[in-house]
């Protein structure tokens, strides 16, 4: 199995000191963050793009940069990269340049994105986002793929023998597509024989189980190896101590402050005590053996191969953080990669394929 820390770049006071880091503050503990999990041995580092409050993740391809400047090996990721918002030509520069930089160590996960405040910005609709998204997706893959693309659609100016610079290192880039509730990004990346990378941080198992089930079922449907599918999964929280009980009672405060933010918003509340949020939903809260029954148990329903965890030490001290980011890698990690068989990623990945070439 391989293992992500991922932020979505949240601004806002911390949940138990009610500290508020200014925006440069908070963007260089992300590069930190990402030092930090290449130093630990994680294989991946990811970071969201968002639009509106309190997140600041509006540019994963800058901070993408400056992390490949700083680091040598970890594979890059984004989670995801809203391509119903953007213009897929920029779009592709960007994460070209990015993949050179970075020596073939990225990893893009594409999304449909949301939220009322990204429609005001891009005049995006629930009623054209999927297509948006699904049109993004295909001509960003032609760009990805070609050095000359001739091409007419519904959201963007016509291509004519287009050439897009800088041409990328890697010849075929992985593309993930992120899934929450909807099958439409289920069926595209089935579709086109991409990976699914499941949110599966708001309710319990069964949505997520079900809609990677219907991946699965259509992947072969469109004629693809079962064997070569490829899942990925997210986590709802994430702290690992030697006592469960310390993990709970460290976690308590940080999931009360999330319910009243939630409460505040109108959002829906799915599970009322932190209990039930550490029973119920794919938190991994608890010992390191916890935590290791808890993947196994998700693992035998999605199959997945690659899990991200919180790159974030919101509500925790500088020192609890690392210290469960180590627990995790000492204790867990070892495990988990010996039960569970997992594709290289980023370089590595890049690097296997140019050497069978």
């Amino acid at each position: 199995m391989k293992f992500l820390l991922l932020t979505l770049i949240t601004h806002q006071p911390d949940p138990v000191t009610g500290a508020t880091e200014t925006p440069a503050q908070r963007l260089r503990r992300v590069v930190d963050s990402a030092r930090l999990a290449e130093e630990l041995g994680y294989d991946g580092f990811a970071v969201g793009e968002r639009h509106e409050d309190p997140f600041i993740s509006a540019a994963p391809p800058v901070v993408l940069s400056h992390i490949a400047a700083v680091t040598s090996h970890i594979a890059l990721f984004t989670g995801v990269t809203t391509l119903s918002l953007l213009d897929p030509v920029r779009a592709f520069e960007d994460y070209s340049t990015l993949d050179n930089l970075s020596g073939g160590r990225l990893e893009l996960v594409i999304g449909k994105g949301n939220g009322a405040a990204q429609a005001k910005l891009f005049h995006v609709t629930p009623q054209d986002q999927w297509e948006r998204n699904r049109e993004g997706y295909e001509l960003f893959r032609r760009l990805w793929d070609s050095e000359s693309v001739t091409w007419a659609g519904k959201f963007r100016p016509s291509l004519t023998e287009a050439k897009a610079l800088p041409r990328p290192l890697q010849s075929r880039l992985r593309i993930w597509h992120g899934s929450a509730t909807s099958r439409e990004s289920v069926e595209l990346a089935a579709l086109h024989g991409d990976p699914l990378f499941s949110a599966n941080v708001t309710n319990p198992i069964e949505p997520y189980a079900e809609l990677i089930a219907y991946y699965r079922q259509r992947w072969a449907a469109h004629g693809h190896d079962p064997a070569e599918a490829l899942v990925g999964a997210g986590t709802a929280g994430f702290y690992v101590t030697r006592d469960s009980q310390d993990a709970l009672r460290a976690y308590r405060p940080i999931f009360a402050a999330r319910q009243k933010v939630a409460r505040a918003h109108g959002l829906p509340i799915v599970f009322e005590t932190v209990e039930d949020f550490v029973e119920r939903s794919s938190a991994l809260i608890g010992s390191p053996q916890q935590v290791v029954d808890k993947v196994l148990r998700y693992h035998e329903r999605f199959g997945h191969e690659a899990i991200h965890l919180s790159a974030d030490s919101d509500g925790l001290t500088a020192t609890e953080h690392r210290a469960s980011l180590e627990l995790f890698q000492a204790e867990v990690a070892p495990v988990l990669r010996e039960r569970i068989a997992s594709r290289p990623l980023g370089a590595q990945r890049y690097l296997a394929e140019e050497a069978a070439r």
